[in-house]
This record gives C-alpha cells, sequence and structure tokens, in this order.
C-alpha cells in the first residue's frame, strides 16, 4: 500500500485537498497526520482534523493519527473513549511512549494501531499479545529521520523487519518526497539514509520489494509533477525513466525512444532491450547510420546502428557502465535520480522513456 503524510496547519486545507485528490489518483490509499495539538489553536485543528476524516471516507482512504494523551485530551477524548475518533474518519492511531500494553492491546479490538517498529521489543509485544493484541490490526511503523547521516541503514533495517514479520506484524517505512519538502531543514523524510535523494518511486520499490515493508508513506508533503507522472504509470505496471537527452542526439531517434518499450523476456545481465524496437525499424525501412558513438556510463540510453548488422534499431539502456562502441549511437541519459529504478526492469517488464 501506498500512502502520503499531511501537515495540517501549513497550508489552506483546499491545498491539501487538492494534493490528497491527485495522490488518491495515482494509486495512494492511506494518509497520515498528527494530532500533536498546540493548546490554543484546538478548536481550529479539531475542525481541520474533522475536515480531513471526511475527506479521507470520501476518497476510500485510510487515515492513520499520531497522537499522544494531551492531544486526546485537547480533542476532549481519552484512551478508554479512542474509538469515538473512528466517527471521524480515522482508522487508526500511531502509538509510541507511555501507553501500557493493556491500553494497546485494547484500542486494537476497536481500531488500527501502530507500534514503533524501531523500538518495540519481543518482551513487549509478547505482552501485548497476553493482553490479547489483535494483530490483523497491528502495524509497526519506522520513523523518518529530518537530519542527513541520520536515517536507518539498509541491513539492519530488513533484519528488523523480518523480525516484525515473523511476529505477525505489518510493517510501514518512509519514502523521500522531492516535491514540497518539509522544514525546518528541507532534505527530504526518508527511513533510510540511502534514499535521502533518490527517485521516490525508486525508494518505495526497494522497501516494498526488498525489505520487508507493506506500506510505504511518502515523508514529505509533496511529489513533483514528474514523480507523480511515475506512479501513476506504475500502478499499470510501467516504469518511467526520467532522461535528459544529448544534443549530439539524432531527433528521429529521439522521438522513437519516447514511446513504450518492453524488456524482452530473457532479460539481460547489463543492459535493458526493448522488444519493439528492432521489428520497428524493419518496419520503417530507415537504415541507422553511425551518429555519436560514445561511452555508455550505467543508465545511457542508446540505439544500435547500422554497423551492428541485424541489430540496427535496437534500443537499451545500460545497466551499468560500458565503454564507446563504433556500432551504437548514444542518445541520452537516465537522470540520477531515476538510476534505481533500473533494477526493477526485469524480463517482459515495461517501461517509458520521459524525456525532460
Amino acid at each position: 500500500m501506498l500512502g502520503m503524510s499531511v501537515y495540517l496547519g501549513t497550508v489552506s486545507f483546499t491545498e491539501h485537498e487538492k494534493r490528497l485528490r491527485e495522490m488518491n489518483s495515482a494509486g495512494f490509499q492511506s494518509i497520515f497526520t498528527s494530532l500533536h495539538i498546540p493548546e490554543n489553536d484546538a478548536s481550529a485543528y479539531k475542525d481541520e482534523v474533522q475536515q480531513l476524516g471526511k475527506l479521507a471516507q470520501e476518497l476510500g482512504m485510510e487515515l492513520m493519527v499520531d497522537v499522544s494523551p494531551s492531544a486526546l485530551d485537547n480533542l476532549g477524548f481519552t484512551w478508554d473513549q479512542a474509538e469515538g475518533l473512528l466517527e471521524w474518519g480515522i482508522s487508526g492511531l500511531r502509538l509510541d511512549y507511555g501507553i501500557s500494553p493493556k491500553v494497546i492491546a485494547e484500542l486494537s479490538q476497536v481500531m488500527r494501531i501502530a507500534l514503533n517498529a524501531s523500538t518495540v521489543t519481543h518482551e513487549e509485544l509478547s505482552e501485548m499479545k497476553a493482553e490479547g493484541l489483535r494483530l490483523e490490526a497491528t502495524e509497526a511503523w519506522h520513523n523518518f529521520y529530518p537530519r542527513p547521516e541520520t536515517a536507518l541503514d539498509l541491513a539492519d533495517f530488513i533484519q528488523r523487519n523480518s523480525w516484525l514479520h515473523d511476529e505477525g506484524v505489518r510493517v510501514m517505512a518512509f519514502a523521500p518526497g522531492d516535491g514540497q519538502l518539509r522544514g525546518p531543514l528541507f532534505e527530504t523524510l526518508p527511513t533510510l539514509e540511502k534514499h535521502r535523494h533518490v527517485s521516490p518511486l525508486a525508494a518505495s520499490l526497494e522497501l516494498m520489494k526488498e525489505a520487508y515493508v507493506d506500506k510505504v508513506l511518502i515523508g514529505d508533503p509533496g511529489l513533483s509533477e514528474t514523480s507523480l507522472a511515475q506512479f501513476k504509470a506504475y500502478q499499470k505496471n510501467i516504469i518511467q525513466l526520467r532522461a535528459k537527452s544529448f544534443e549530439q542526439a539524432d531527433p528521429k531517434a529521439l522521438k522513437m525512444a519516447g514511446t513504450l518499450h518492453t524488456n524482452r523476456p530473457d532479460s539481460a545481465r547489463d543492459v535493458i532491450r526493448s522488444s519493439e524496437s528492432r521489428p520497428a525499424a524493419m518496419k520503417s525501412g530507415s537504415s541507422v547510420p553511425a551518429h555519436y558513438c560514445a561511452p555508455r556510463p550505467k543508465g545511457t540510453i542508446t540505439v544500435d546502428n547500422e554497423r551492428y548488422l541485424r541489430y540496427q534499431g535496437e534500443l537499451q539502456v545500460t545497466k551499468i557502465d560500458l565503454s564507446a562502441d563504433e556500432r551504437v549511437n548514444v542518445l541520452g541519459q537516465v537522470i540520477e535520480e531515476d538510476k534505481a529504478l533500473l533494477k526493477y526492469i526485469g524480463g517482459n517488464q515495461q517501461f517509458e522513456l520521459v524525456w525532460c
């Protein structure tokens, strides 16, 4: 599942609603927000939380909220009355320190609950289970890390998530945004340090496909238009690669490259090979003269020229650094943030090059 973060009180609710609708149309089904409410503004904040819950219900999205005892009190609730939040459109609560295993277990009987994935222990989980914790309503949420160099390492993260799965608990982690970033540092909000400046889609795919993560939330407030388009394309099982064309590239070849492609079923070690490109070149009846045969670092987009004989017209994207070849024309380069997406283009995977 994919989700997004909403930081109430930062922009108008109209702006929040616009972004929610856009991201929901791109496949996002979950919302995270905080109920840590300033006491002097509790009533206004309460109205906005209720608006958010109503919109979540309309869009069929879950709404998980970060909560503390004081925040509940400002809203007029206690732990015993927390079930009343369901009427506001709130699906569940993210819980942290200072809440007893008995209260957590009781809350899990009436709503979804999210524990701290990094700090919860086997002993604490065992105690919650003994108190009647409903595992199907329980998730473990990792934090995001605003300061560079403080986010988690992949190896330890995978080990932790594997253990949580063994305990019967689903896992959530944050991927960075690349549109409107959250202050005061504006350095993105990932769970893993390696994701701090990569494509939000690439980070999300690594979390879900390789790191035992069941739900990914975008930590920052927004995605760029091109990132949002990538998520929309991925809902159709298409991986979009944003790329820069080279001035020396043939315009006709660039146009051909910008169509939908499918990696061959016998996926190569070194390159992604378009199944459609050679047949399309043969059908056109035009030859591909040698032109700009340059070195091919990882992420280089190329087309085989007439010197490659029957391979003429084949479009490729390099997965490793390759040297120049007089039989291969160079067209452009996948942007740095999207190079991490290359490993997810396996056999029969559709991909699309978007010149930017």
